[in-house]
């Protein structure tokens, strides 16, 4: 058996105390909710003032002692904590020595770019907006992550996260780098190889299906017409990517905007083949359509008012059907001007 020091030897009475107190759950039966904060390189002396002075211990220098016997008196983490007086001892060091502190949750959503990811970790990390799009666009980080580039774009993976307060921007771009690169499990790489396409090129693919679908079951389908296009050496025309170039969405994607950035690599309506890189960060169900194609023979294809797409084989079908989406558009509006909508 170890043999306590004699700095951590403690009279007969308060080991007694100090076991009676933890057996009780040393804890107010009320149960109040009560939130604290651990500073970085707080001591065990600081953190139990704190925990007296909120009513979460009754007698702090048994607290103390308590923590040392069981060797936690440096694995406090620092943090903000959620507790309540009706715990016990053993159940407050538990949550502090595992560093469970108090999180906030970020979304960032299918399709989203960088430029729209800036607000909400600004907001979580509570650093100011350019820093946040500085670190974003800082290109040193897509060589330190091991990532496809040419940028962050399309490799912070949308998903719901869980943050402490003011963790670092960082560390979330890393976090979400990580969840990134968990999705390519050893099958996607293995059909990714098969398609004889780069991880690169095939997200990229990915985020142009993310932002032309509004269906998710429509996304096999918008994929086999750009990869039916790759295969023919066609212009995908797709009108994501001139956006993308134009700097983000409009009402209307009219000729003259196409032509203003002729000369942009992510003008797919000017360049062939695929842009240089992601245009928004594709989802799951994305990068699998990307990967799986649906095997028809469309070409092309065109939106409803609803979102959904009609899709045509002949350039013939395609601008009938153009010209069907735009007579339902102009009712849908005049019905809303009717309606005084």
């Amino acid at each position: 058996m170890r043999r306590l020091s004699p700095r951590f030897r403690a009279p007969h009475a308060l080991l007694m105390a100090s076991a009676l107190c933890v057996a009780a759950a040393c804890g107010d039966a009320r149960g109040e909710r009560v939130e604290i904060t651990v500073p970085e390189g707080a001591t065990l002396s600081a953190v139990a003032d704190t925990l007296e002075a909120r009513g979460l211990v009754g007698t702090r220098g048994l607290f103390v002692l308590y923590a040392r016997l069981r060797g936690d008196d440096h694995r406090i983490r620092a943090g903000r904590y959620a507790l309540r007086t009706d715990m016990g001892w053993g159940e407050i060091l538990g949550r502090l020595t595992r560093g469970e502190v108090l999180t906030e949750a970020l979304t960032i959503p299918e399709g989203y770019r960088l430029d729209q990811m800036v607000e909400p970790i600004a907001a979580l990390t509570g650093r100011p907006a350019d820093e946040v799009r500085a670190a974003l666009q800082d290109t040193t980080s897509v060589r330190r992550l091991e990532l496809p580039g040419p940028t962050l774009e399309g490799y912070l993976f949308p998903d719901t996260y869980h943050f402490a307060p003011g963790v670092a921007v960082e560390e979330v771009i890393r976090t979400m780098a990580e969840r990134y690169k968990a999705v390519w499990s050893d099958r996607r790489r293995a059909r990714l190889d098969s398609l004889g396409m780069t991880e690169r090129e095939l997200v990229t693919l990915a985020s142009i299906i993310q932002a032309e679908a509004r269906k998710v079951d429509e996304m096999p389908r918008i994929a086999s017409v750009y990869h039916n296009r790759l295969r023919r050496g066609w212009l995908l025309q797709a009108d994501p990517t001139v956006l993308y170039a134009l700097g983000g969405p409009r009402e209307r994607l009219l000729y003259a905007a196409i032509d203003s950035v002729r000369d942009d690599p992510y003008n797919t309506y000017a360049h062939r083949g695929l842009p240089p890189g992601p245009i928004g960060a594709p989802g799951e169900a994305a990068i699998d359509a990307a990967l799986w194609p649906a095997e028809e023979e469309y070409l092309y294809f065109v939106a409803r008012p609803d979102g959904s797409h009609v899709f045509s084989r002949t350039l013939a079908e395609h601008n009938r059907a153009k010209a069907e989406s735009r007579r339902l558009i102009n009712e849908r509006a005049r019905q809303e001007r009717q309606e005084g909508r």
